[in-house]
């Protein structure tokens, strides 16, 4: 991989195709160049673990509730013995509505993206299709140096 790169190849791709599978060196350093580059280039950027996402369909574009860790202590009253529910906003869903006038778009960059089940993979390469301004970039696994791949190849394979 050449030292200095500009990143234009995998723009393009990104903006193509919508969603990508990434395979980046496990020393790390390289997300942080690309996503520079995508901000550089008018694009806003959200960076989340793909841990404990729950329903991607849910966390991302929906209100959802969730319920805050108990610590040992039971609810008394009209709530459920599991605890309360609070409702927070969508990971994804408010800031596209939030959006700079002056952006293309938002990039969804999920780490450990080999954790996501076959389903879940062919939910990320639609959601593109379903707002065209948002687009999906999923770290895949490691590699020698810094490659992609549409993100519909590796669901399919998976």
């Amino acid at each position: 991989m050449a030292l200095i790169t500009t990143g234009s190849k995998f723009l393009r791709a990104l903006e193509q195709e919508g969603a990508l599978a990434v395979y980046a060196p496990l020393e790390g350093g390289y997300e942080g160049r690309y996503l520079r580059r995508l901000r550089s280039k008018g694009y806003s950027a959200l960076t989340y673990s793909a841990r404990g996402l729950g329903d991607p369909a849910q966390f991302l574009m929906d209100i959802h509730g969730v319920r805050p860790p108990h610590l040992g202590k039971q609810t008394i009253g009209n709530e459920a013995a599991v605890g309360r529910v609070e409702y927070v906003l969508p990971l994804v869903g408010y800031p596209l509505q939030n959006l700079p006038a002056n952006a293309k778009g938002l990039v969804l960059w999920l780490l450990e993206g080999h954790v996501l089940s076959p389903q879940e993979l062919s939910y990320f390469v639609t959601l593109p299709q379903a707002e065209p301004r948002l687009k999906v970039v999923i770290e895949m696994g490691g590699d020698r140096g810094f490659s992609w791949q549409p993100l519909a190849a590796v669901a399919e394979a998976a």
